[in-house]
């Protein structure tokens, strides 16, 4: 019957590889293939929640004519019996750079920057290129598409991934006969963003996530103001992000936090970006759902460390092997909070590698049916094309898997992938699957052969007892042949056999070592492993997953701090108020606030903790740090007022629970020194375990980075192309830029119509008194410039910190009004700061002006307390003044002192119990408080470290055992944490 379709369907219709049927034909007969295949008797899994038992799929002109248990096959069919066997719709990776030309990298060295464009017609911005399209760099690649049809994809999404904004993407069937007319599905199908920088460009700006996001914005807004007819130029960028405003947007994020930032800017700009997420989502589950974004998600898995060598496992960190154990189950906790999300082979290093991490995927736990729509009917609708593509419902592509079982047991065999239509055999269909172990006689001996591995391409093991001969099988069209020899006699034996398709045993010619030949039987025994595939199909999940704290590090918190009430008894009070240090005294924390301040005060149902020989302050204040941000300089520019490090604020960073540990609670997080005009600032409280927003304060200050000296002219970068030069210069761009900024804010109060400039409104909000200056500075003559810029424009420096020689000019800083926030003990560190003296910060006190010291540094900020003291000995200052300098002042300084600062009823319970005295060498915080939550706790932190010691060696086990199973390992490796300073720039 068979024979007589074939025939039939031969006759019927004529194939014909024309690819439009206007399309002239010189080469041969003008017919078209008007032929049917129909394949019965499958599992027939036409979307993931509808599967046909014994059905029929009937194609036809590349797409799907029926499906259904009786379907009807019309006379010119060539029927295809799948007994036994599955059908799937093909799989579909929306984020690929398949077939696209990657860009060559820039030309170029050195370490001055490049600060124009090299482009004219375009946006000022090289990263920025919405205009281009992905097929402009496409060329079919045949061999990177069969590639991807053995790994199930039958459609690809594809675009160049290069650049902040990308331009348009393509999609792709991966059909080898079609040509690009019938293949291309669609040539402008998503556009693409990211936070990266083209590689093809050596334009500066950004440097930084927080200026790749201030782009954005910025782009966005010109993308608004050019639409509405506003410019007098042609810009072909702008014309582009406009005419793709319908466009599917996808950003690639690559981790939870950055998914979190791409989607802020989505919702400010109505975009509703699909983001490409880092698979650590599962760490922040709970605001990846609230973001209501929808997500492509990669499943590149770390492999196991080898921890064979414990002096090498030591360098390890906590967070790399919890990643290891944990990051198997984001797929799952993606499901189990119902956020929508595609599955990719983005970050893998092939394609042929997406199975098995797949597979492990399922082993933790992900439900195979949202697997599959993940690589089905979610791609297809995230991109809209529901119609076409992701089920076998009848009109759309016929794009499908033909497999031996269960797409997602390990033991399936892949046999052929139909991309529109077009058979591509991945392995043999007919193929009979001969794992298992067996008995081979030969030369006397009788040997013990193991077949496993994949069905299509399996691997055997020959002993006899325990002693192992190497092997080699080759299966192919039912053919086997294996080979093996005795490393003792160095004795060959070959056989080559058929495998029967009725039979379980299978024969053939064996080829002796002296060359004789005779016949051999592999005779299959029972209880094999093919036997047994039903138990084995199922990858086995992990032995144990081990908790998630946060953050997901060591010393992360399994839950957020709760409030208490708590009743300090019989504490040494530093109030940091006109009411000094008080012995014997009681504090109510009530509510997260300071409730009472007294003796012998009832508790009222508060916790008791007796501070009998113990001191109570309240929290430090670091005026200048550079901890818990992910950057600290935007240096692409001579002015960045347009970042903020809000963007980047890292609530990951350990130095935060180590400050905790050294009695600081809030600090500001200033942009660095690359720039006369830095970043915005951003002013947190150390609430570890708790996400960013939820540390900066809430309507807080605004504040600013300015900065003076060596690094703003990067005389010692060797860096001879941006303005300014020399600090005649930095006066300079003062001026101009507070006098561009006058006249924007005058043309906008008039009510005139203004491009929205971010730059410019933050320097207005200056001139407005609405934002307050902390200036990085060293030498008198600029600190002296820069009050009488500011007074020229009718406004005040808030802060010059560092202000190394502030005891110059302490007067004049007292009579404009201006605070310093400078270092206890630093001179000489470089050349600007020769005239630097440890007396500093009492002069400029004993002058009137409001001093803080500061650490400008991760480490000197654990121990700022330390810092202070060091003031009582140079200058005399009294230890009530010392400690002023951490507390309240930075808190004046900061303008946040109506909160926090000091002891008094009413202001936020940021306090500090201390082992000794607040200002001794000897002085631990036994405890940190932050609005009457307890972030550090010494013998809390005692027993973490024991915590820690034992997870690791229960994963390090663990490891072991992925190592002895024959799981892949990696080496150890450590990684080197950045500490940021003034000058990093990253």
């Amino acid at each position: 019957m068979r024979k007589s379709l074939l025939l039939m369907a031969f006759f019927v219709g004529i194939f014909s590889a024309s690819a439009q049927e206007y399309f002239p034909k010189n080469d041969g007969l003008k017919e078209k293939n008007t032929n049917y295949t129909l394949f019965t008797n499958a599992t027939i899994h036409v979307s993931p929640t509808q599967v046909i038992r014994k059905g029929s799929l009937l194609i036809k002109d590349g797409k799907v004519a029926e499906v259904g248990r009786s379907v009807s096959a019309p006379e010119n069919s060539l029927a295809i019996d799948l007994e036994g066997k599955h059908i799937y719709p093909s799989f579909i990776d929306l984020y690929t750079d398949f077939s696209v030309e990657k860009p060559k990298r820039a030309e170029g060295s050195g370490r001055s920057p490049v600060y124009e464009s090299t482009r004219e017609g375009f946006y000022w911005n090289d990263h920025i290129m919405p205009e281009k399209d992905a097929i402009n760099s496409y060329e079919y690649d045949k061999k990177s598409a069969d590639e991807y049809r053995k790994a199930g994809f039958g459609v690809l999404g594809t675009h160049v991934m290069d650049g902040i904004a990308r331009g348009s993407g393509m999609l792709v069937a991966l059909n080898d006969e079609g040509g690009d007319a019938a293949r291309i599905l669609d040539d402008r199908a998503a556009q693409f963003f990211s936070f990266e920088k083209s590689r093809a460009s050596r334009q500066s700006y950004p440097t930084s996530l927080m200026g790749a996001m201030a782009l954005l914005r910025q782009f966005y807004w010109d993308a608004e103001w050019y639409a509405e007819g506003n410019s007098d130029s042609k810009d072909r960028s702008l014309e582009a992000l406009n005419a793709n405003k319908g466009m599917v947007s996808i950003f690639e994020a690559g981790s939870k936090d950055n998914n979190l930032r791409a989607d802020k800017i989505s919702d400010q700009f109505n975009l509703n970006y699909i983001i490409v997420g880092g698979g650590d989502e599962y760490e922040w589950i709970d605001k990846i759902k609230a973001s209501n974004a929808k997500y492509i998600i990669p499943i590149n898995f770390p492999d196991a460390y080898d921890v064979s060598n414990p002096y090498a496992a030591k360098y390890i960190s906590l967070a790399d092997m919890r990643e290891w154990n944990q990051a198997p189950m984001n797929p799952k906790a993606l499901d189990e909070n119902d956020i929508t999300f595609a599955l990719t082979t983005f970050e893998l290093k092939k394609p042929s590698e997406f199975k098995d991490k797949l597979m492990k995927a399922i082993a933790y736990g992900l439900n195979k049916e949202t697997a599959l729509a993940a690589l089905t009917t979610v791609p297809a609708a995230l991109l809209g094309k529901s119609n076409e593509l992701g089920s076998l419902e009848k009109g759309r592509y016929a794009n499908f898997l033909i497999t031996s079982g269960d797409i997602f047991d390990k033991s399936t065999t892949l046999f052929e992938n139909w991309v529109q239509g077009t058979k591509n055999v991945i392995n043999t269909l007919d193929q009979k699957d001969i794992r298992g172990n067996y008995k081979i006689t030969a030369g006397g001996k009788t040997y013990d052969v193991a077949i496993s591995g994949d069905a299509a391409k399996p691997s055997s093991e020959v002993k006899i007892g325990e002693t192992s001969y190497p092997s080699k099988l080759d299966y192919s069209d039912n053919w086997v042949s294996l080979s093996f020899t005795d490393e003792k006699t160095k004795e060959v034996f070959r056989t080559t056999g058929i495998v029967p398709k009725d039979e379980q045993n299978f024969s053939g010619r064996l080829l002796l070592p002296d060359g004789s030949e005779t016949e051999f039987t592999a005779t299959r025994q029972k209880g094999s492993t093919e036997d047994k595939k039903d138990d084995a199909d199922e990858d086995e999940g992990p032995s144990e997953i081990v908790p998630l704290t946060y953050p997901n590090i060591g010393y992360g918190y399994a839950t957020t701090p709760k409030q208490q009430n708590v009743l300090f008894r019989n504490a040494t009070v530093w109030t940091s108020e006109d009411a000094g240090v008080l012995e014997g005294t009681d504090v109510l924390v009530k509510n997260g606030k300071i409730a009472a301040i007294g003796k012998n005060l009832g508790a009222g149902g508060a916790k008791v903790i007796d501070a009998t020989g113990k001191h109570l302050t309240a929290g430090i204040i670091d005026e200048h740090s550079h901890i818990a941000a992910l950057a600290i300089n935007e240096a692409g520019h001579n002015s960045s007022a347009e970042v903020t490090i809000e963007d980047v604020v890292d609530p990951e960073d350990i130095n935060i629970y180590r400050n905790l540990a050294g009695g600081v609670t809030s600090i500001q997080i200033l942009h660095g020194s690359a720039n006369p005009i830095g970043g915005r600032s951003a002013i947190i409280k150390l609430k570890w375990s708790e996400d960013a927003d939820a540390m900066i304060y809430d309507n807080s200050p605004k504040f600013i980075k300015f900065a003076l000296g060596e690094n703003v002219k990067q005389s010692n970068w060797q860096s001879y192309s941006r303005f300014p030069q020399t600090r005649m210069g930095v006066e300079q761009v003062y001026m101009n830029y507070f006098t561009r900024a006058k006249e924007y804010d005058a043309k906008k109060k008039s009510g005139q119509p203004v491009r929205y400039d971010e730059e410019m409104e933050v320097l207005a909000e200056i001139l407005n008194g609405e934002r307050y200056i902390s200036c990085h500075s060293y030498v008198q003559s600029e600190i002296n410039m820069l009050m009488k810029v500011a007074e020229k424009f009718d406004f005040r420096v808030n802060t010059f910190t560092h202000i190394l020689e502030g005891y110059k000019v302490a007067d004049k800083m007292a009579e404009h009004g201006v605070g310093g926030s400078t270092f206890s003990d630093w001179w000489a560190y470089k050349f600007e700061v020769n005239d630097a003296i440890p007396y500093n910060a009492a002069i400029m006190n004993s002058q009137g002006v409001t001093v803080a010291i500061n650490s400008d540094d991760a480490e000197m900020s654990r121990r700022l307390n330390q810092e202070a003291a060091k003031t009582v000995k140079y200058g005399g200052v009294s230890e009530e003044e010392a400690w002023k300098m951490v507390t309240i002042n930075p808190a004046k300084l900061l303008h946040i002192d109506a909160r926090v600062g000091s002891i008094k009823e009413g202001k936020d319970a940021d306090l500090v119990l201390w082992s000794d005295h607040p200002l001794s060498v000897y002085a631990k915080a036994e405890k940190t408080m932050i609005e009457g939550r307890t972030y550090f706790d010494l013998e809390k932190d005692n027993d973490m470290r024991t915590k820690i010691d034992s997870e690791r060696n229960k994963l390090m086990k663990m490891m072991l055992s992925e190592k002895n199973g024959g799981g892949k390992t990696r080496p150890p490796r450590g990684k080197d944490k950045q500490y940021f300073e003034c000058e990093t720039i990253n």
